[in-house]
């Protein structure tokens, strides 16, 4: 495992907001895609998420990422780095 797959998430959420980006986090742990999300400070306005996955899970983990962003609406929420 290394670590491969950072988000930067806004602090500043509304409620439908919150249990979307909780809800992709729980996700990302049931589908076995990682065991720990680590949350870091960026700076004001943003935390970083950082979590590892296999490295032949990299590009499903991303795709799987990007369309749940799209599904969900939230562009301007996170982004995958």
């Amino acid at each position: 495992m290394e670590k491969a797959i950072q988000l930067k998430v806004r602090k500043d959420l509304d409620a439908r907001q919150q249990l979307t980006v909780i809800k992709l986090k729980g996700n990302l742990i049931s589908k076995g895609y990682t065991e720990i999300i680590h949350i870091l400070d960026q700076d004001d306005e943003y935390h970083i998420n950082t979590f590892e996955t296999d490295s032949d899970k990299r590009n499903e983990v991303q795709q799987y990422i990007a369309a749940f962003i799209d599904q969900e609406n939230l562009v301007d929420t996170i982004t995958l780095k």
